[in-house]
This record gives C-alpha cells, sequence and structure tokens, in this order.
C-alpha cells in the first residue's frame, strides 16, 4: 500500500476542517432560525408573509385577466415588448406579494423598531431578487443555458442575503482535484458555468441584435449581409469564450499551444471541410450568388435560399431542398439566372406545315406569346425560321421573362397552349413525321392469315 505523502495529509484534514465548520455553521443558522422563529414577533412576521401571499393569490387572477385584455390590445408593439408583457402576466402573483411585502415593512418601519420586520425584510428581498433573475434570464434563449444562469444566481444570492456566502464557498473550493499544476475546484466548475453562460447570453443577445441591424440596411447587398452576420458572430461568441476563461483564471497560453497542435492534426482530417468554409467566404465576397437568385446547378434548378458557412441551400419548385456544399459551386459550371439581373430569355421551337404562309406564322407566334402574362412586352418577342425539316418549317420563339423565381417550365407550357389556340384559331397545321411505303414492280404484298 501506498502511504499518504504529509501534503495529502494536511490536505485531507483542511478539507475536513472546512466541511465541519461549514456543517456547523449551517447547524448554527438552523438553530437560530428556529429559535427566531419560536418567537412572538418571528412569528406574527411569518404569519404576516403568509397572508401576505394568499392576498396576492387572490388579487392576482382579476389584475392578471385585466392585463392580459390590455396586452391583447396593443397592435403595433414590437415582438420584445409582446414577450415581456407575457412573462410579467405569468408572475402578476409574484409581483403583486413582493408589492405588499414591502408596503408592509414600510409601514411596520415607521410605527414600530427595525428589528419586528427584520425577516419581512429577508423575505422581500429573497422574493425580489428571485423575481429580477426569472424576468432577466427570460433574455438567454437557450432552454438549458437559461436554467443554469437562473438557478445559479437564485443559489447565490441567496447565500449573499443569508450572509452564508464565504463559508460555501471554502466548503467548495475544498471539493478540487489536482492535475499536476492544475487545480479543479467545483467552485471554479460553478463559476465557469455561471460566467460563460452570463457571457454567452450577452453574446448572442448582441449578435441577435448586430444581426436585426444588417438586415434592415437596404444598402447592404444580401451576401454582405451574411457575411457580417457571420463575422459578428464569430467575434461575439469568440470574444465570450476567452473572456470567460480569462476571468475564470484559466492559462490561455496552453490552451493555444493545444488549439495549434488539434489545429494541425484536423487539417488534414477535414480538408473538404476546411475548403467548403473557405468557399463560402469567397461565394460572400464576389457576390456571384446571393439569397433569392435562381440558379442551375447540373439537374439541380431552384433558388438560393441561404447561404451557410458548409453549405448553400437550394429550394425547387417541387419543394425538395437541397445542400450544395459550396466547394462544387466555385469549382463547379453554375448558371446564374440571376445574377446582374432578372430578365431571362426563353426559346421555343415548333414546326408548321409547308402549306403555312411563313410570314403569318411568324406574327401569329409573337401575338400568342404577347397574350401570355408573364412575357415582357417591352422586349418584344421575335420568331425566326431556323430550317426546312423533313416534314414541318421549323421556328423558334424566343420572349423575356423578369420572373425566373416563378418557374421556367410552367411559363414555356401556357405559351405553347397559347400557340395552339392561335394557330387552331387560324387553321395553321402542326404536322407530324409521316411515312410513306410503295412497292416495287414485280411485288406483292402479303398480309398474315389467321388460323
Amino acid at each position: 500500500m501506498e502511504q499518504e505523502t504529509p501534503d495529502s495529509s494536511a490536505a485531507l484534514t483542511d478539507n475536513a476542517q472546512e466541511a465541519l465548520a461549514f456543517g456547523q455553521r449551517l447547524a448554527e443558522i438552523a438553530a437560530t432560525a428556529a429559535e427566531n422563529a419560536l418567537r412572538p414577533w418571528n412569528a406574527y412576521q411569518l404569519a404576516i408573509a403568509l397572508g401576505l401571499f394568499i392576498l396576492a393569490t387572490i388579487l392576482a387572477k382579476p389584475i392578471g385577466n385585466r392585463f392580459r385584455e390590455w396586452l391583447r390590445t396593443r397592435e403595433g408593439w414590437p415582438l420584445w415588448r409582446i414577450k415581456l408583457g407575457l412573462t410579467l402576466h405569468k408572475r402578476v402573483r409574484s409581483i403583486m406579494f413582493i408589492v405588499l411585502i414591502w408596503v408592509a415593512i414600510l409601514v411596520m418601519r415607521e410605527v414600530t423598531w427595525p428589528s419586528r420586520s427584520y425577516l419581512l425584510s429577508v423575505i422581500g428581498n429573497l422574493a425580489l431578487a428571485w423575481l429580477i433573475v426569472a424576468l432577466a434570464s427570460r433574455l438567454v434563449a437557450n432552454t438549458l443555458l437559461r436554467s443554469l444562469i437562473k438557478y445559479g444566481a437564485w443559489f447565490w444570492i441567496t447565500l449573499r442575503i443569508l450572509d452564508i456566502t464565504e463559508e460555501t464557498e471554502g466548503l467548495l473550493d475544498a471539493i478540487a482535484l489536482t492535475l499536476g499544476e492544475t487545480r479543479i475546484s467545483l467552485l471554479l466548475i460553478l463559476q465557469a458555468i455561471f460566467i460563460l453562460g452570463v457571457l454567452l447570453a450577452i453574446a448572442r443577445f448582441l449578435s441577435s441584435s448586430t444581426t436585426t441591424r444588417i438586415k434592415k440596411n437596404p444598402e447592404i447587398s444580401p451576401s454582405m449581409q451574411v457575411l457580417g452576420v457571420k463575422f459578428a458572430q464569430i467575434i461575439f461568441y469568440g470574444a465570450a469564450f476567452f473572456i470567460g476563461l480569462k476571468v475564470i483564471g484559466i492559462d490561455l497560453t496552453g490552451l493555444a499551444v493545444l488549439s495549434g497542435a488539434i489545429g494541425v492534426g484536423l487539417g488534414f482530417g477535414l480538408q473538404k471541410v476546411v475548403s467548403n468554409l473557405v468557399s463560402g467566404v469567397i461565394i460572400l465576397l464576389d457576390k456571384s450568388i446571393k439569397p433569392g437568385d435562381v440558379i442551375s446547378l447540373g439537374d439541380t434548378f431552384g433558388w438560393i435560399n441561404s447561404l451557410g458557412a458548409r453549405y448553400v441551400s437550394v429550394v425547387t419548385r417541387d419543394g425538395r431542398e437541397y445542400l450544395i456544399p459550396n466547394e462544387d459551386l466555385i469549382t463547379g459550371q453554375v448558371v446564374n439566372w440571376s445574377h446582374s439581373d432578372e430578365f431571362v430569355r426563353l426559346d421555343i421551337p415548333f414546326g408548321t406545315s409547308y402549306g403555312d404562309d411563313p410570314h403569318l406564322v411568324r406574327q401569329l407566334a409573337v401575338d400568342a406569346a404577347l397574350s401570355v402574362d408573364r412575357v415582357l412586352g417591352d422586349r418584344a418577342p421575335v420568331c425566326h425560321v431556323t430550317g426546312f425539316g423533313d416534314s414541318s418549317v421549323d421556328f423558334v420563339l424566343r420572349f423575356w421573362i423578369e420572373d425566373p423565381s416563378s418557374g421556367l417550365t410552367n411559363i414555356r407550357g401556357q405559351v405553347y397552349l397559347a400557340l395552339w389556340d392561335t394557330f387552331k384559331e387560324h387553321n395553321i397545321s402542326i404536322p407530324f413525321p409521316q411515312r410513306e411505303v410503295k412497292l416495287l414492280d414485280g411485288s406483292r404484298l402479303e398480309t398474315g392469315s389467321q388460323t
């Protein structure tokens, strides 16, 4: 068996003493609380607090109903005000209890000695602090992070109000694990969770506010808006993480060396991921595509829904959403139907019979295209003869649209239907391939007989 060193024995002794001191302190607090509760004025204060809580419960329902009806009439309010109003509505009873108990405390301080309202002051401070923490924690969107911040703040404020902060910190710090020169205590872990949680919540709030301001600025292009939002998120969250580690007291030098070694190893294993990240930055900087653009990549035709750090989301007309890696958009051939403007020219080939007047056919085809709503009239359609086929005179009808995101196949179909109706009205025939069979002299046509 290994023998304990003097240092480890001393550490265990110190930890045991600190734990014993904390236990004694808790016992003293419990004994004092029990003794004080038996005193007449403290019992009266507990009865007053209970009565005020019952009164607050009774008043909360009618006041809450009126407040809710008032909220329903607030049209045009921003979303954050509506959420704040709903949060206050859920805590009407707590607000009423705090108001009533502090009115009682102020009255008792005027008519009697301050010591006879001390217990009420403790209860009032706890209730007010808990309400403030509950309201402030609503700023945190993440449910887990919000719970950690809320309960951690409640615990710390309760210790401060009961004046047992130093003893609790001593006990939590005594529960520690030493790894080389690094000492990690339970107090350090709890502080890290709380501080990092608060900083990340602040970073999320600043990032959300910055994102809203960037997206509302009409002078910033959509691609630069996405780049600005990503850059702001990296800055805020990175600053929150490193500031939190620095405040807690963790040495960042070793972390920098470790992250460098990890970065070299990941660089070889995640080449595709890094390539997509760099390609995403290039796409945002050169503005080759942006949200809302209509693109074709291979067999995929749709519009850009969002630009991500690793991929681009493309939504097709049938509702499918394709996640295309950024590298494919940089190295492959992409057709951007709305890169410099929204105007798109479409071609429709068709043929008519040799017995029809080609001049009349051209005019009728242009008129048919102009009868379709989406076809632009200021960029007049044109129709040209492209050749003399085996069974028809071949034409091509060209027209312009300015809304490719509304679909290309459907507009082609509408123009084809307009051509069909127009040609039918003017007796223009659309031929189809026909074959003639000639019998040579001396040959005989035989048909199969049925048995």
